[in-house]
């Protein structure tokens, strides 16, 4: 991977981030008789990475929009820095915002493009254009600052969208799935070079995505949407290793999910019966509801002895597939059928289709949810 080009002090005026905090308090969005956002309460901290993630339809890029005046909101109200922006249109929000398609004046040049965002707010020209230089060459495009859109790179397109976003010190920022049209091997590079600007410059980041992986590597914390609703809130560790339901579980990555009836409940812990799993203890977060399962991500699953202590289950082969860095392993265990992934350097011997195994997990490393489907 090539060396970030991005630095904190990349953008002229940002020396210290204003303070950027986002509040939505009861925000609705009806479309007709179609509700898009229902009742939302968000706040977003100042200097805080906080990501929308959620499939489509979710309201995600719906509930950005109203934060920055794009869409109007049916109820509710929005803050910037405790203050009612309702009646704001989006120049007066003090924000800046990255789209998907990056937006970019087509028959305008990169250094023009960057310099907009200061024209719009009656910035004198001599020092508009000074500041739209150093903000190219600060993300590494000052020697391509008279460069049409056409003429540059989707990566370099992301990069003059950014400095224009941030030329002139908005309180926050706010991404639309910025980094959907990148390759992987560049779209990870961007999402490096964006976490280490955001943390030195220490500006608030209001981020859409429905990449699960884009959202871990990046997000303070995550906060995952459906229909209109946040259904989970939290570090991207603690949403994905305590997920709350079977939805949120599935999809913030693969898991193993298996019904389960509670047969104690003892703080953090619980004591289930898995049927034909038998019984086994796992991490209780307090989840309430009238069905529930239990989640084991695969690579929480391990080939373990039989006299191993602690969770354990006889369990059969039915393939394994190398993904290069690790090996999938399909298995039937009680009339389940299970994942389990390994590092590829871990697999000593090769294991047989209909080979019968025993498999394991750790009490903390399995989850008390919510079934909903």
């Amino acid at each position: 991977m090539t060396a970030s080009v991005i630095s904190a002090e990349s953008i002229p005026g940002t020396g210290r981030a204003a303070q950027g905090a986002i509040e939505l308090r009861q925000v609705s969005k009806h479309y007709g008789d179609v509700v898009a956002v229902d009742e939302l309460d968000l706040t977003v901290q100042p200097g805080e990475f906080v990501t929308l993630l959620g499939p489509s339809g979710s309201g995600k890029t719906t509930t950005m929009m109203m934060v920055a005046g794009f869409e109007e909101h049916t109820a509710g109200t929005v803050l910037i820095d405790g203050r009612p922006v309702d009646s704001l249109p989006p120049r007066d929000r003090n924000l800046g915002v990255v789209f998907q398609n990056y937006a970019l004046f087509p028959h305008m040049s990169a250094l023009e493009n960057v310099e907009f965002a200061l024209r719009m707010r009656k910035v004198p020209r001599p020092e508009r254009r000074q500041r739209a230089e150093e903000a190219l060459d600060r993300v590494g495009l000052g020697k391509m600052g008279g460069r049409k859109p056409r003429q540059l790179s989707g990566g370099q397109q992301q990069r003059v969208a950014l400095a224009r976003a941030l030329v002139f010190n908005p309180a926050a920022l706010l991404l639309d799935e910025p980094m959907a049209a990148l390759d992987k091997r560049l779209r990870e590079q961007m999402q490096e070079e964006i976490k280490t600007l955001q943390k030195g410059l220490g500006i608030s980041v209001l981020f859409v995505t429905h990449d699960q992986d884009e959202a871990m590597a990046m997000s303070d914390r995550i906060v995952v949407m459906k229909d209109g609703k946040i259904v989970q809130s939290g570090p991207p560790e603690e949403v994905y290793n305590h997920p709350l339901t079977d939805w949120v579980a599935s999809f913030l990555g693969d898991t193993n999910l298996i019904p389960c009836t509670i047969v104690e409940r003892n703080g953090e812990e619980a004591v289930v019966d898995l049927g034909g799993l038998g019984l086994a203890k796992v991490r209780d977060r307090g989840a309430s509801g009238e069905n529930y399962a239990v989640s084991i991500r695969p690579e929480h699953l391990k080939f373990r002895t039989r006299a191993a202590a602690g969770n354990g289950c006889a369990a059969t082969l039915v393939s394994s597939t190398n993904l290069g860095a690790t090996v999938r392993h399909r298995l039937t265990a009680g009339g389940h059928e299970l994942q389990l992934r390994e590092l590829s350097s871990d697999r000593g011997t090769r294991i047989l289709p209909d080979e019968e195994l025993w498999v394991g997990w750790d009490a903390d490393k399995a989850q008390l949810l919510v079934l909903e489907s």
